[in-house]
């Protein structure tokens, strides 16, 4: 609640603006982009002790009555949802059996592709193809990154991109896991060669994240359901071929999300729009004087 002295001088101002016929401004609350402001409760309105009442009439408290809960129930569907998880996983949680340290890990994505596995290393030629594919759609993925900085000058994906693999690389080398044990290897996978590579987490489902959000930014929607599907069949064929666990493909959702996010904080603090994310004034005269020069 707001000190007695501010309360004070805004009753002194609101009864000054009354006695020379000015209505009192309303209170709002601040919004951020593209939000919509909603006026302050009254201060006959506003939260307090004893009998006070908020704005609509309804008391503080009145979440915790059987109406309130309905009322979170069906306008907050979501957030009650993921309070059951929590629930549900705390007794997991604290009730599973631990994987002994000689033991290999414990993956359920491992279990659902067995019988995908178990195909593909009897044709090698398969695993020879897959991968080959694979590799394909990470070159697509590396050309649309690249032809948006380059030819259309939207350097938001290409940063994300940037920033997601530097952070891949600072935590492979943190805590390296241990490579799988039915693992199918071919020289086609990317990185091509049979070199060694990160487990943790996932670069090629987190490139193609970064590529789908932002093709759906510049309303390129039907390229970004088709990378997705792609995505998704290579999220199988990584788990059939155990070229990853479950979690550094899960993980590699989260950090396409996460990096893209903050490649659109990194352009808004320098004064870019995030939405459109063109090369800033600086960056637009070095590519002129460097044509001009050339």
């Amino acid at each position: 609640m707001p000190p007695p002295s501010l309360t004070a001088a805004n009753d002194r101002a609101a009864a000054a603006s009354a006695a020379n016929g000015h209505a009192a401004p309303v209170a709002r609350r601040r919004a951020g982009k593209g939000k919509k402001v909603h006026p302050l409760p009254a201060d006959g309105a506003a939260m307090g002790d004893g009998g006070e009442r908020l704005a609509g009439g309804r008391r503080p408290m009145d979440w915790l009555s059987p109406a309130g809960v309905a009322g979170i129930l069906r306008r907050h569907p979501l957030p009650v949802l993921f309070a059951c998880g929590l629930l549900l996983f705390m007794g997991v949680e604290y009730t599973i059996p631990m994987i002994p340290a000689a033991a290999p890990p414990l993956d359920l994505g491992f279990h659902a592709t067995a019988a995908m596995h178990a195909g593909i290393a009897a044709r090698p030629w398969l695993n020879s193809l897959l991968a080959a594919l694979n590799t394909v759609f990470v070159a697509m993925q590396a050309a649309y990154i690249l032809w948006a900085v380059l030819a259309e000058q939207r350097p938001r994906a290409a940063i994300a991109t940037l920033m997601m693999f530097t952070c891949r690389g600072l935590l492979g080398c943190s805590t390296q896991l241990p490579l799988p044990a039915e693992f199918l290897g071919s020289g086609m996978d990317f990185p091509v060669g049979n070199v060694s590579f990160f487990l943790f987490y996932s670069g090629h489902v987190a490139g193609a994240v970064i590529a789908s959000i932002d093709m759906r930014r510049v309303g390129r929607r039907r390229l970004a359901v088709l990378y997705d599907t792609l995505n998704l069949l290579q999220f199988v064929r990584l788990l059939a071929c155990r070229g990853h666990y479950t979690i550094d493909l899960a993980v590699g959702v989260g950090a396409g999300l996460v990096f893209d996010m903050l490649a659109g904080w990194y352009l808004d603090s320098k004064n870019i729009d995030s939405g459109d994310n063109r090369c800033c004034s600086s960056c637009q005269k070095a590519l002129v004087s460097q044509k001009l020069t050339s």
